[in-house]
């Protein structure tokens, strides 16, 4: 990977967490994040560009590097990489529209598709949901630990994140079977401490 994988990877969630993109921006990188997914399903493109562009400002005066959840087309305009999914414009096209140099991230859910990744000219492949997760509706099989295991040997050097479910009390787990990084959603903003707290400690 040409850019350095935090070992965790938070997402940005205006719903779960309450705060806007920007504000959560500031909060993580203040807490010691180092590269956050802003993430927005459902919001109309117009807005999620506009709050994409504060959360970049926010992000660039604390050197922390941003990508885009989905939209290309916001990646694009604001000079970011982007992590795609299943239903996403293809890697492939996503990497001629963002150059070489972008960080381009793609969600896998079965070993099928971590062996499709495995060729595709991405950065880093995530896996999951690796538990039940609460903030995704249409989410595919739990793949469980087990999941990791097999996926980390399949992709060999490229990157591997693990997401869906992962909370600070299973974290060493998910390191165990193999990820090299995890992403957190309601792992860091539904507990009863607050996210900067919980990021803190799961950097030390």
């Amino acid at each position: 990977m040409k850019h350095a994988l935090p070992k965790i990877y938070p997402l940005t969630d205006t719903v779960v967490s309450g705060l806007s993109h920007a504000e959560q921006v500031a909060l993580l990188a203040d807490a010691g994040a180092t590269l956050l997914q802003l993430r927005a399903k459902y919001a109309p493109a117009l807005h999620f560009y506009e709050e994409a562009k504060a959360a970049l400002e926010i992000a660039r005066a604390r050197g922390v590097e941003l990508i885009i959840n989905d939209r290309v087309d916001i990646a694009l305009a604001l000079g970011l990489g982007v992590h795609l999914g299943q239903d996403d414009l293809p890697p492939e096209a996503a990497r001629r529209l963002l150059g070489d140099d972008a960080i381009i991230g793609y969600s896998t859910h079965s070993l099928p598709q971590i062996l499709e990744a495995s060729q595709l000219p991405v950065d880093y492949v995530a896996l999951g949901p690796v538990f039940q997760t609460s903030t995704k509706t249409d989410t595919w099989p739990v793949v469980g630990l087990e999941g990791l295991r097999t996926a980390k040997k399949a992709l060999g050097n490229l990157p591997l994140v693990a997401i869906g479910g992962i909370s600070p009390a299973n974290t060493a787990d998910v390191f165990a079977a193999g990820a090299d990084a995890v992403a957190m959603i309601s792992g860091l903003w539904c507990g009863p401490r607050d996210p900067s707290a919980a990021l803190r400690t799961l950097l030390t």
